[in-house]
């Protein structure tokens, strides 16, 4: 007696598979770990591209990753918090990043730090209240020679005063401020805390 059975129907592979939560970035991250082939080694290049995907890598993202590698989550978050250029919490639109090695520490990068803290009400780590400006500190960023060094936007910084840091930034947040309002119509005001007032 001949007996026939169908074959089960065939999975689509897994980088095609839509992530359930149906948000599109999560493709890009995909992506990265298809080329990888999916190798445990390659965490760093997939945190990065989850990073510039999201913005910052959440607890799901960093969930997501640890799966998908098939390691453990604490080893993802593990190498998520031991590298300064990532961050777990959603960052300002400019971003400024204080080298406290030892170095730059005695080249009065802790004023730098006080001073930038005092003038836009934000702690090191955080952002401020109209999600314009982080500001975060690292062990070391590798330019001693260059001491103190700091990190505006992605562009290195050397040789920094407490002094040409707060110019810089708030030369930095008055050009976000006049692109905003060239854009709007609106005119607008930036005190020396960062605070926007409409003229």
């Amino acid at each position: 007696m001949a007996v026939t059975t169908s074959s089960p129907p065939r999975a689509r592979p897994q980088a095609a598979r839509e992530h359930p939560s149906g948000d599109p970035r999560f493709t890009l991250i995909d992506r990265t770990l298809k080329r990888f082939s999916y190798q445990q080694d390659a965490l760093i290049e997939v945190l990065h591209t989850a990073q510039e995907a999201f913005g910052f890598l959440s607890e799901d993202l960093l969930i997501y990753v640890a799966r998908q590698l098939k390691l453990p989550l604490s080893w993802v978050y593990g190498v998520a918090t031991f590298y300064h250029f990532f961050t777990l919490k959603p960052q300002g639109k400019h971003t400024c990043i204080v080298c406290m090695g030892t170095a730059c520490y005695v080249k009065r990068a802790a004023e730098i730090v006080a001073v930038l803290q005092e003038a836009f009400h934000v702690e090191p780590g955080g952002t401020t209240a109209d999600g314009l400006f982080s500001l975060s500190t690292a062990r070391c960023l590798g330019s001693c020679g260059l001491a103190p060094v700091l990190v505006l936007d992605g562009e290195v910084l050397g040789r920094e005063t407490p002094e040409s840091t707060l110019e810089r930034v708030r030369q930095l947040l008055a050009e976000h401020s006049d692109a905003a309002s060239s854009q709007s119509g609106d005119a607008v005001h930036v005190t020396n805390g960062g605070i926007h007032e409409p003229i």
